[in-house]
């Protein structure tokens, strides 16, 4: 017994000594960067806040809320609101909004995602600084542009009517695009192809930092070695720039494949209509229209909201396993 008790006594010290000494060394590394711990802590404040605090609300999502009893004395339903939703009185709006929104955000994904790649690319081509950076301020602007004037512009180029008459809009029926007198953004059939350009033209100048950062940070040796090889300017881009921004290209498409399902409300509401609610109806104009404007269901809309969010959770982690099964690049 004694020899029993003196193993386990040996056994067990070294454990929590081991445990004191990391937490003594966190202690360290801490008082040794105290400075970095400060300059963290807005942010993580700003987490705590605005992203963590909020989801209590989810809680509204299981209620039968009332705005007058709050979140804590409104009577719990379960998945009641869910249900409604999917399969009850709410699911063809629903299901609607869920199909646009994945094949405006998959229309996007397939037309828009090549874009700013294919901007670093010629970015990266200029030789003349100058002009290279007025090229990159042009193409950075309409991000900086609002919601409003952005559609403000494309209402104006695509609108044909009395008194205003687009200069878009002359030119797709003069190619025989469409139908002569076609009102574009009266007309389901042509509001997400409109609204995927519009989306493109507005964020691909700005996206393509990112890209254009991976390309200035690959090795000029590596493209030198190409030419003395006898390699020509798409040799270098398929054989250096491509596989030098592979990893970048990998966190991107992870991170906009879990955005699939997050689409803006702001566009969407400043565009539509009745005549394009098949066509233009996303999952977030859904949760503004229900939950605050036509039934003000808060808590229907938070279930579409949470519904969405769960959806996009999914999509991030299924994207990040297969990356990780065929590349050495993942978030995590």
């Amino acid at each position: 017994m004694e020899k029993v008790e003196k193993m386990t006594k040996t056994s067990v010290a070294p454990s929590s000594d081991s445990s004191d000494n990391k937490l003594v060394g966190y202690l360290q590394a801490v008082r040794k960067d105290w400075r970095l711990y400060v300059l963290l802590l807005p942010m993580v404040l700003w987490f705590l806040l605005w992203m963590y605090k909020p989801m209590a609300g989810l809680l509204i999502a299981f209620k039968n809320y009332q705005p007058n009893l709050g979140v804590m004395g409104s009577d719990w339903v379960g998945f009641t609101n869910f249900e409604a939703l999917i399969s009850g009185p709410f699911s063809l709006q629903f299901w609607r909004a869920f199909r646009s929104t994945f094949l405006i955000s998959l229309y996007g994904l397939i037309f828009g995602f090549p874009v700013p790649i294919i901007l670093a690319l010629f970015f990266s081509e200029m030789g003349n600084k100058v002009y290279r950076n007025v090229a990159q301020t042009f193409t950075y602007l309409p991000h900086f542009l609002s919601e409003v004037t952005i559609t403000g512009l494309v209402l104006t180029l695509f609108y044909k009517g009395e008194v205003v008459t687009g200069v878009l809009a002359n030119l797709v029926y003069q190619l025989n695009l469409v139908p002569e007198g076609t009102r574009l953004f009266q007309s389901a059939a042509y509001f997400r192809p409109l609204f995927i350009m519009t989306g493109i033209w507005k964020e691909s100048g700005y996206s393509s930092i990112v890209y254009f950062a991976a390309i200035m940070g690959i090795s000029p040796v590596l493209y030198e070695a190409v030419k003395v090889s006898g390699g020509n300017k798409l040799q270098e881009i398929r054989y250096v720039t491509i596989p030098g921004m592979a990893p970048t290209l990998i966190i991107m498409i992870i991170l906009r494949i879990g955005q699939m399902l997050s689409i803006g409300y702001e566009r969407i509401i400043l565009l539509y209509n009745e005549n394009t609610y098949a066509t233009a109806d996303v999952l977030s104009s859904f949760v503004y229209r229900i939950g605050l404007l036509e039934s003000g269901n808060t808590a229907l809309g938070a279930s579409a909201g949470m519904f969405n969010a769960l959806i996009g959770f999914a999509l991030v982690m299924g994207a990040n396993f297969i990356t990780r099964q065929v590349s050495e690049t993942s978030l995590w």
